[in-house]
């Protein structure tokens, strides 16, 4: 984790399903970058961009800080997730008064469902083989 006193940089890690997204913020004015493109060309769909700057609009910090974020694994939901769960916690590491906001909408807690493995006998997680009585 960098100092957040001496250079008012921060870092977060997010994960959901099978993605991780490290997440850095530093005084600015609104940059986000993930993998090097602006977050719109990144995610196209206009759900994952709202959903992925959830945790800046909560703090009402969209215009003062840039976001440069990696991400990697999984689909593009689950980066977006992972994008917004790892803001939310750099936040926090920012400026610890941001617990207070993000805490009870839920954006520091990290959602813990994924794909269920294939169970024997069975043609998926749950789906089983088709009885026959005769």
């Amino acid at each position: 984790m960098l100092d957040t006193q001496s250079t008012g940089n921060a870092y977060g890690t997010g994960r959901r399903k099978t993605c991780v997204a490290r997440v850095w913020i530093s005084p600015g004015d609104g940059k986000i970058t993930v993998n090097g493109m602006s977050l719109e060309e990144y995610f196209s769909r206009f759900g994952l961009v709202k959903r992925a700057k959830e945790p800046l609009a909560a703090t009402e910090l969209e215009s003062k800080v840039d976001v440069m974020a990696k991400t990697k694994g999984g689909g593009i939901a689950g980066q977006a997730d992972a994008l917004r769960h790892g803001i939310a916690k750099a936040l926090v590491a920012l400026d610890e008064s941001h617990r207070l906001t993000l805490g009870p909408l839920g954006l520091l807690t990290r959602d813990p469902r994924a794909k269920e493995r294939k169970h024997q006998f069975c043609r998926g997680a749950r789906r089983r083989k088709q009885f026959s009585k005769r």
